[in-house]
């Protein structure tokens, strides 16, 4: 189903059951896969590759007990030339992908996120709210991106990373603050960032470190509490 205020660009592929609602502009050359869904004004960019089941341009909700309630109504998802979009990904609006963004197969990235040109987004990855990820950056498998979180350019992220925004684990009232990652830092497999660290630039946190304060840059650290090695 192609909604009639749909602007479709030239050489559009189309795979089985797709939906397009109201006033989606695609460009050129765009590949949708089969039953994918693209929600009212989402913008997509020339050459853009969109998998099997995808679903993108999704507004946010919430329930009674969530702090957090999304606006009724926020910018559109726009997804910028050259990306690719795996199967079963879920994009939300007020999202922006910069050119060549790759986001891999059942990933998620909610509202309010930017993801800088020809970053990419792992498989089943997760990106929560109000985060910037700048440009080639790389966040594999499985990582948990927390809300209200800054990842600066070239920045490695191995796979399963764990980030949070809430020391007070929802006791209270209190701001939410997710890690620093300034450019060039490397995150090992499975490490765990605490609320509001700082990982300076070109610093290395090794596979498992539960980093629990600021790390200097070049710095390299490991262990449960994180410390300083080197």
């Amino acid at each position: 189903m192609i909604h009639e205020t749909a602007k479709i660009g030239k050489n559009v592929v189309f795979g089985e059951h797709v939906v397009i609602e109201e006033n989606v502009m695609i460009g050129d050359d765009v590949e949708i896969g089969h039953h994918a869904v693209i929600k009212k004004n989402t913008q997509i960019g020339d050459r853009v590759k969109i998998g099997d089941l995808a679903v993108l341009g999704k507004a946010a909700s919430s329930n009674k007990k969530m702090a957090r309630k999304p606006k009724k109504k926020g910018a559109p998802l726009k997804i910028e030339a050259d990306a690719v979009i795996g199967s079963n990904v879920v994009i939300y609006r007020a999202v922006l992908l910069d050119q060549g963004v790759f986001v891999g197969d059942m990933a998620s990235i909610r509202e309010n996120v930017t993801v800088g040109k020809e970053s990419i987004i792992g498989r089943n990855a997760m990106v929560e709210n109000n985060t910037t990820i700048g440009s080639r950056v790389t966040i594999q498998t499985g990582c948990y991106i927390t809300a209200d979180m800054e990842i600066e350019d070239e920045v490695f992220i191995g796979p399963r990373c764990s980030t949070s925004n809430d020391k007070y684990m929802g006791m209270g009232n209190y701001p939410y603050q997710g890690p620093v990652i300034k450019r060039g830092a490397k995150i090992g497999n499975n490490a765990t960032l605490l609320p509001a660290v700082v990982i300076g630039e070109q610093a290395v946190i090794g596979a498992g470190a539960v980093i629990t304060k600021d790390i200097p840059a070049g710095k390299t650290a490991v262990g449960n509490p994180g410390r300083v090695v080197k």
